[in-house]
């Protein structure tokens, strides 16, 4: 039989054992993430038509349905304001928008408290159509059948992809939450 050396041993179970969080990630990640998304529909150009879904506001509502407590109802107006400096939006639009959509979660949250996958989504996809459709009745186009049958692609695109950025938004909030030093 093999005898285990003392440290070893505590080396395979010490990782674990009496670790606490970084209070840095634990409070920055979430907000890192949505100004990020922020920043990357920069990087994708379209020519004719929007494509690309509004992702800094499906982390937004990512963050606020994965966890509900985390992000304070004011936290629409400084992460809008810093979408609308990068989204060629009007200035204040995001911050109006995001502060509602904020509002709105709140509310469904405190009258529906269940939690499930199914209704999540479907509140997260009523949200991306209002979402857009709002976003271009405040940005001054007129609204023409055409021009909401351009948007078709990217609502249902951003509706498509909402699970994955849920479970991004889920994978952010394990690494936001690991245990990363030890206490003496």
């Amino acid at each position: 039989m093999e005898r285990l050396n003392p440290t070893a041993r505590a080396d395979r179970y010490g990782s674990r054992i009496n670790r606490v969080q970084s209070p840095w990630r634990a409070l920055t990640v979430p907000y890192v993430t949505i100004m990020l998304g922020s920043l990357l529909p920069v990087l994708f150009l379209a020519d004719v038509m929007p494509v690309v879904p509004p992702i800094a506001f499906l982390f937004l509502i990512g963050w606020r349905i994965m966890r509900p407590g985390l992000l304070p109802l004011w936290v629409g107006v400084p992460l809008g304001a810093f979408d609308d400096l990068f989204s060629g939006q009007p200035f204040g639009s995001a911050v109006m928008l995001w502060s509602i959509t904020m509002i709105v979660l709140e509310l469904i949250e405190t009258r529906f408290p269940w939690r499930g996958f199914w209704q999540d989504w479907f509140t997260a996809s009523l949200a991306i159509v209002a979402y857009v459709v709002v976003a271009m009745v405040v940005s001054g186009a007129s609204m023409t059948p055409h021009l909401l049958l351009a948007a078709v692609p990217q609502i249902a695109l951003s509706i498509l992809l909402y699970p994955v950025f849920a479970r991004m938004v889920a994978r952010l909030d394990m690494f936001r939450l690991a245990r990363s030093r030890r206490i003496a």
